[in-house]
């Protein structure tokens, strides 16, 4: 361990900076320091800030008030009681989730749960655990760790929050949400999750900050969401890096 740490004091200090100058985390130019970003990639990201739905945490193009409902959101209620997000998903902000979830850009994760510390601020304020969506056992195992796990552990150290990674579980293998319309992303994650027996003691009676690091139309978090609750959750708010814009799903 002390060769390690002498070695990652070598990188980190002047030497590693002139061998391992610090690269935009967006596009790969030369920045001044490591996980930033340069200039026009900082503009090209969509920062979500209000006036926005106070359950959905959808953006609203201009200000209706303190406490007003998206009609998606008074249409069809979600399990969930909010949903934050950092940011809104486009071509900038897709290009770190892919980084990070499978060019094992881990290095990505203070940069991103700092905005979503900022984004989820009065989640975090209320929330007495916080929890990942889980990968099924396989998936894990061929990735090698889960992204949504590491925002999750960011945020709980940082915030200092009981951090329960194994209290809900996907006892289900599911195929991949991607090119699924909304229906089938309902019934793909269908009973995909659950709280073992002896974890419940972590989820029953606390209000829980479910970690995603994508929103899409919310079939994924309702269905940890429900599995939450029955474990006896007092309630379930989510926070995720991005969430696609209302108008895009």
């Amino acid at each position: 361990m002390g060769r390690v740490m002498r070695g990652f004091g070598v990188i980190s200090g002047p030497l590693g900076r002139f061998l391992y100058p610090p690269v935009c985390a967006g596009c790969g130019g030369a920045v001044t320091r490591a996980a930033a970003l340069c200039a026009p990639c900082w503009s090209g990201l969509h920062f979500i800030e209000r006036p926005y739905c106070e359950v959905l945490g959808s953006p609203f193009s201009f200000d209706l008030g303190r406490g007003f409902l998206s009609a998606e959101a008074i249409a069809e209620p979600p399990v969930f009681a909010r949903l934050r997000a950092a940011v809104i998903y486009g071509d900038l902000a897709g290009r770190l989730v892919a980084s990070l979830k499978y060019s094992d850009r881990t290095d990505l994760v203070p940069l991103m749960a700092g905005w979503m510390s900022r984004g989820g601020r009065e989640l975090i304020a209320e929330a007495g655990v916080v929890v990942p969506v889980p990968l099924h056992p396989g998936r894990l195992f061929r990735r090698r760790f889960n992204q949504s796990a590491e925002l999750a552990r960011a945020l709980a150290g940082h915030e200092r929050l009981p951090f329960a990674p194994v209290s809900l579980r996907r006892i289900r293998s599911t195929r991949s949400q991607v090119g699924l319309g909304p229906q089938e992303r309902l019934a793909n994650v269908r009973g995909a999750f659950l709280v073992p027996p002896e974890r419940a003691d972590d989820i029953r009676g606390r209000r829980v900050l479910l970690v995603d690091d994508v929103f899409t139309t919310g079939a994924t978090v309702s269905a940890a969401a429900r599995a939450l609750k029955r474990a006896g959750a007092a309630e379930v708010d989510v926070l995720v890096f991005a969430r696609v814009a209302a108008d895009a799903r």
